[in-house]
């Protein structure tokens, strides 16, 4: 009786699943400026998504794609219309609108169709002039001053402006209950920002001032049982921009700097660069639920021939590349909290 049960249970369970929608979820690890853009890349182009949806932050966003032989710098606008999926700017986001349209020609310049793919969630917020104008003072954080800090604060403070309030966004904009209806839907969660920059989970207060977690995404829309994969995205090293003090003195992060471009892909200005923190990842991983794990950025360490991680306040020192891959290996595979099936090491700007 119980094994007639349980194989009922079991082909129910299939049907339904069969039937339903479907999420992916791309999130960052660290403290962003991880290569989310280029994963969200290689996947739209090897999967059928229906949808690309940006799901949490602003045009503080910079997100570095090589397509067809060019660079891209996106900073609202989804990496799916490349492929000629719809993108979508989610509701837990905040828009700029000069920026859009400004981001929406430079990609129509370099050759990107984008009629018809490209909305906005109705209930998205809006980044003004006065917006702008606030951040740009700002000393305290090291904010990109791009606005978003005072949007999301007069949005939680119910004074802001919803993307339906703009009349040259109407013809963008999109209902996302709506337009999730369809079991066939297949989404990719775009994020912004990282783990260590989250609202809730980050350094508080040298945060960001957005969701940019698995969570976020669910907040646009995305019903949590149609999570299929999380990929997580982090860097062989980590960096940050801000005023927090985060670079230990070593000239070796110097030259990672240098070989490996980290300057902002918004801002311009030097990342701050460090060691990777391991029980940050691990952390990152058990709260996002992450099912597949890139590590970005090999080919710098590979340059210059060290491979050291933080653990428990310590820096350890690995022998090679193999070794520093078989410690992340573990570390992320045998956390009994880890359900992380895949680890990509990447040395590819352009894939993983």
């Amino acid at each position: 009786m119980f094994l007639s049960v349980l194989i009922l249970w079991i082909t129910l369970y299939n049907t339904l699943k069969g039937k339903s929608m479907k999420a992916d979820i791309v999130v960052d690890l660290q403290y962003g400026d991880c290569g989310k853009g280029k994963v969200t890349h290689h996947l739209a182009k090897n999967r059928n998504y229906t949808h690309v949806l940006r799901y949490n932050g602003g045009c503080n966003a910079g997100h570095t794609i090589f397509h067809e032989g060019k660079k891209f710098v996106t900073h609202h606008i989804p990496s799916g219309v490349f492929f000629g999926i719809k993108s979508i700017i989610g509701s837990g986001c905040v828009v700029n609108p000069t920026q859009f349209f400004k981001e929406i020609e430079e990609l129509e310049a370099g050759g990107i169709d984008t009629k018809g793919l490209i909305y906005i969630a109705k209930n998205c917020h809006v980044i003004t002039a006065e917006h702008l104008e606030e951040d740009g003072k700002d000393t305290k954080i090291g904010t990109t001053k791009r606005g978003n800090g005072p949007a999301y604060r007069d949005k939680y403070a119910r004074d802001g402006f919803l993307a339906q309030d703009i009349p040259e966004l109407q013809p963008y904009l999109i209902d996302l209950v709506e337009e999730f209806k369809n079991p066939k839907n297949y989404v990719l969660c775009e994020g912004a920002q990282g783990f260590g920059l989250d609202i809730d989970w980050g350094d508080y207060p040298f945060v960001t001032s957005s969701h940019c977690t698995t969570a976020g995404a669910l907040l646009n829309g995305i019903p949590h049982w149609a999570v299929n994969e999380v990929w997580g995205v982090m860097k062989g090293y980590e960096t940050y921009v801000g005023t927090k003090k985060f670079e230990i003195n070593n000239p070796i992060f110097s030259k990672i700097r240098q070989i490996g471009k980290e300057y902002g892909a918004t801002t311009g200005r030097p990342r701050q660069v460090n060691w990777t923190n391991i029980n940050l990842v691990q952390e990152a991983s058990r709260v996002n639920g992450v099912t597949h794990l890139v590590v970005n950025k090999m080919d710098i360490l590979d340059e210059i021939k060290s491979w050291r991680y933080w653990k428990n306040g310590e820096i350890v020192r690995c022998r090679d590349k193999f070794d520093f891959m078989g410690h992340i290996d573990q570390h992320l595979k045998m956390d009994p909290m880890s359900i992380v099936k895949e680890i990509h090491f990447s040395e590819s700007p352009e894939t993983i």
